[in-house]
């Protein structure tokens, strides 16, 4: 039996506020922030106007629960707010984010400059950040520390001000300002999750659509991984509450009840959640830089003799799983060679279409073994390699 993990249940490292600072005893999290200059300041100037801008909307001063959706090539992070766990929410405010780094796309690595997407939430407040205020995210959550590089995940993701950014989010400071007020009154509530959910695109917008389409066309890993996020997007927006995420033992998201729930919204948005098992995992890195020419190529580090002999080996294997409608084909895949020497991002460019085929011959491929990584300017690039398997029935 598959065993999920909760993701509102991963470790927790948040501030500790019941303590003696240096002007007295603080009561609560709110107090403890203000002990700090810059949150102090922000308090004194915009707590009014927030209060202010709850009651011409109609919201109850102070939000008890919060939730923060951010959508990547749309730039926008929403602000929703309510009362009681049982209420729906309302949303509050949309800022725009101000500088993007990266690609759509999730994180994979570290110094990849990817902004992550998925589902977290704020771990820290940084009261002395570099970037003047900044809420921490607790990245990486369980699925990236199964589906990113073992070794060098990446860290260290905030939403913060100062709108310059090389993988996190960045908005105007006098936004931050507003976000960690309204943040930390909701912690001061004991909301210690506060849900930051990250998202490709708003999936209901035609031209955001239309280019996640696009860039997904040929990138079946991305595609999935876009169509998880979606059900959850579709659960917020059919509910106006959060959905509970798990992630199943392949570093898959999973929503609860999203058949239920969001039958009327767009029905690809629950294949993932009812069918996971169908889809590998496959090893897939961001790689932020491929090189063109090079002086030295990749090459198999067993040798060109033995190389022959592994793809070989796997048109031999692969002819038995060929659909019963075809006898040949010649299936052309293409991967990348990492400056680490890694073979990754395994994808089928021409030759088939049958998606079990497809995901059996990229998991032997897979297995081919390391390579030395082609070279350039004196060190080790990343190159893009593709082979061509002529697989014949038997």
């Amino acid at each position: 039996m598959k065993k999920y993990i909760l993701a509102g249940l991963l470790l927790w490292a948040g501030n500790v506020f019941s303590q003696t600072a240096s002007v007295g005893i603080v009561n609560s999290f709110i107090d403890y922030q203000k002990t700090f200059p810059r949150p102090d300041e922000t308090f004194r100037q915009k707590e009014e106007m927030l209060k202010a801008e709850f009651k011409n909307k109609n919201l109850e001063w102070p939000a008890k629960y919060m939730y923060i959706r951010s959508f990547k090539y749309d730039s926008q992070l929403e602000v929703w707010v309510k009362q009681k766990l049982q209420d729906e929410f309302s949303l509050f405010k949309t800022y725009k984010v101000c500088a993007l780094a990266g690609t759509l796309g999730p994180k994979r690595m570290e110094g990849d400059y990817q902004v992550p997407e998925g589902f977290y939430y704020i771990n820290e407040f940084n009261p002395r950040s570099s970037y003047y205020l900044s809420l921490g995210l607790n990245y990486p959550n369980a699925s990236d520390r199964i589906l990113s590089d073992s070794a060098k995940p990446g860290s260290a993701i905030y939403i913060h001000g100062s709108c310059v950014t090389v993988g996190c989010i960045p908005i105007m400071d006098e936004q931050i300002g507003e976000l960690y007020i309204l943040a930390a009154h909701a912690k001061n509530a004991g909301q210690d999750f506060i849900p930051v959910h990250i998202f490709p695109i708003r999936y209901l917008v035609k031209k955001s659509s239309d280019f996640l389409e696009k860039l997904t066309k040929d990138d079946p890993i991305l595609k999935r991984f876009s169509t998880s996020l979606e059900a959850a997007y579709n659960y917020f927006e059919k509910t106006k509450q959060v959905p509970v995420i798990l992630i199943n033992n392949q570093g898959e998201y999973m929503v609860n009840n999203p058949v239920a729930m969001i039958k009327p919204m767009q029905a690809p948005a629950t294949e993932l959640i009812k069918a996971p098992k169908s889809q590998p995992v496959f090893r897939v890195r961001n790689v932020p830089e491929l090189a063109g020419s090079v002086y030295q190529t990749a090459k198999y580090k067993e040798g060109t003799q033995a190389y022959t002999h592994y793809i070989e080996k796997v048109e031999r294997e692969m002819s038995k799983l060929l659909p019963k409608d075809i006898k040949r084909a010649f299936v052309q895949v293409e991967f990348i060679v990492d400056k680490d020497g890694v073979p990754v991002n395994f994808k089928v460019l021409k030759g088939i279409t049958d998606d079990d085929f497809i995901n059996e011959l990229i998991l032997k491929m897979e297995k081919m073994g390391n390579w030395i990584p082609a070279q350039a300017y004196d060190k080790d690039v990343a190159k893009k390699m593709v082979q061509t398997l002529t697989i014949e029935a038997p």
